[in-house]
């Protein structure tokens, strides 16, 4: 059996003081001589717990508002000492120095300081330089000394006082917190100061994820799946209100989705089928938005995951309600709406903020990971205003607004990508494909009659006037694309000859991925 080391001298320095005078009564009920600095020896004095200080230790006062109080000999001797070596026993002895058993350390809140928004200086001060000194020494002699890293312990800490000490299995997973603990923050130290430097994408990257939820499997049965965090707000932190755990296809399409919808300003559904939108639209509200967006190919809704950028209406959850669909997530929803939603056993329904995109993304690949800047729609050809008119007349405010629509709905297709829209929703979507022409005959397909009058975007240029020219066969009206092929005399020749307009963005949104 595994026997518990008695805790006889601490050493507590802690940002968040939060239990902290519970913890010192019970280590002083316990006969445990306590060591601390500045504030916290303060706060435990007033509380009537018998603390030493530091300084009293090591005979060097606090100096530099405090930069300088811990980085001592005295205390990382005792802290270091393997008390099952005679020769470190013998050494502190003759120095008059006391080893520690126990280590209570919290960091100063970096990660909380430059959310706030702090200026430069304030957040320099936030890095603590003692503390994770500490932390990392005591967690290296963990066959010595138990280390308390974070207030989430405490309970833990309590425990094991009242019990007679740590065993060595609960020290080891104790130094194993605070390894995982000083890396994550040594990350965010890192991250935040090639953020201020002057280089477009940081020259060294690095990112912590914890683990949040184990999945039932994979993209397949066979492929064991997890789910991770990395401190932002996202899918991972939306709450699932109703339904069966989330798949890992479910988080995947539920991503796409939620994108897509926060694409648009104005009340948008994404409805997402493998990756892939088989409808999208806007609408006068979310209802309207949601049978615009269905009607779209209601083949392929069936069982697709449904994102909306506005609180689910009652009216909304009724139609959608008479539809399978695996997922819908949503900011929020109405108390009538999720009554109606609820009644059917085979929806997840999610609730989560709304979307902010990270300004990069990784993309793994063998050998190591690929990173860019997030395709978001912020270029200047993204604005109507920049586009370039390069064949038939300028159209009505009622047809660019489709067209708009439709240029900024592409952006969640997968390449190479044709989309056709009218009155504010996608009709038919080509997507996934080899070549833009097989891209534009599934739109075309998929749209059937409603092709004719309608709009349609090209996420990246027609190498060809073909792709254009089934496009306009099928009663295409006005189309806006990238542009930018060695062709594009032949492309805009083909639009003049069948009187369509044809708008050049110089902007580009292909997605592989």
């Amino acid at each position: 059996m595994d026997s518990r080391k008695k805790i006889r001298r601490a050493l507590i320095s802690v940002y968040d003081k939060n239990r902290l005078e519970e913890i010192g009564k019970a280590l002083t009920t316990s006969g445990v001589e306590i060591l601390s600095t500045g504030s916290t020896a303060k706060t435990l004095a007033a509380a009537g717990i018998p603390v030493t200080e530091v300084s009293t230790a090591t005979g060097f006062p606090e100096i530099m508002d405090g930069r300088v109080k811990t980085l001592h000999p005295n205390i990382h001797s005792g802290i270091l000492a393997d008390q099952n070596n005679s020769e470190h026993m013998s050494a502190i002895k003759d120095l008059g120095i006391e080893p520690f058993d126990l280590i209570v350390i919290n960091l100063y809140p970096f990660a909380e300081t430059i959310a706030s928004g702090a200026t430069f200086v304030e957040c320099i001060e936030q890095i603590d330089i003692g503390g994770p000194t500490m932390l990392r020494g005591a967690a290296k002699n963990y066959g010595s000394v138990a280390v308390i890293s974070n207030t989430d312990q405490y309970d833990h800490l309590l425990a094991s006082i009242a019990s007679g000490g740590f065993t060595s299995q609960e020290r080891q997973h104790l130094a194993l917190e605070v390894f995982r603990t000083t890396a994550e923050y040594d990350l965010t130290i890192a991250n935040w100061l090639g953020q201020n430097s002057q280089a477009e994408l940081p020259e060294w990257f690095g990112r912590i994820f914890t683990k949040e939820n184990s999945l039932r499997y994979g993209e397949n049965p066979h492929q064991g799946a997890a789910i991770y965090r990395d401190g932002s707000e996202g899918i991972v932190q939306a709450k699932l209100l109703h339904g069966k755990e989330m798949s890992f296809n479910n988080y995947s399409d539920a991503d796409a989705a939620w994108r897509a919808a926060y694409d648009h300003t104005e009340p948008c559904i994404a409805i997402i089928k493998h990756a892939n939108p088989c409808g999208v639209a806007i609408g006068k509200d979310i209802a309207d938005a949601y049978t615009k967006a269905h009607e779209c190919d209601s083949v392929s809704a069936f069982g697709g995951v449904v994102a909306a950028n506005r609180i689910v209406t009652t009216q909304m959850a009724q139609a959608l309600s008479e539809v399978f669909t695996e997922v819908l997530i949503a900011p929020g929803y109405e108390s009538a709406a999720l009554d109606i939603l609820t009644q059917k056993s085979s929806i997840r329904i999610l609730e989560c903020i709304p979307m902010t995109t990270s300004p990069l993304e990784l993309r793994p690949v063998s050998g190591g990971m690929l990173l860019q800047e997030v395709d978001a729609i912020n270029a200047p050809g993204d604005s109507s205003s920049a586009w370039k008119l390069v064949a038939g007349s300028q159209v009505n405010a009622e047809t660019m607004k489709d067209l708009e629509f439709a240029w900024r709905a592409i952006r969640s297709v997968k390449s190479n990508a044709i989309l056709l829209a009218k009155n504010g929703a996608s009709v038919g979507v080509g997507m996934g494909q080899v070549n833009r022409v097989d891209s534009a005959e599934l739109a075309v397909k998929r749209a059937g009659d409603r092709a004719a009058g309608s709009v349609a975007s090209s996420d990246a240029f027609f190498p060809f006037a073909d792709g254009l020219e089934i496009l306009i066969n099928a009663g295409v009206t006005a189309v806006v694309s990238p542009g930018g092929s060695v062709r594009d005399d032949e492309v805009i020749a083909a639009a003049n000859q069948a009187g369509i307009s044809l708008y050049f963005t110089g902007t580009r949104h292909f997605s592989h991925a």
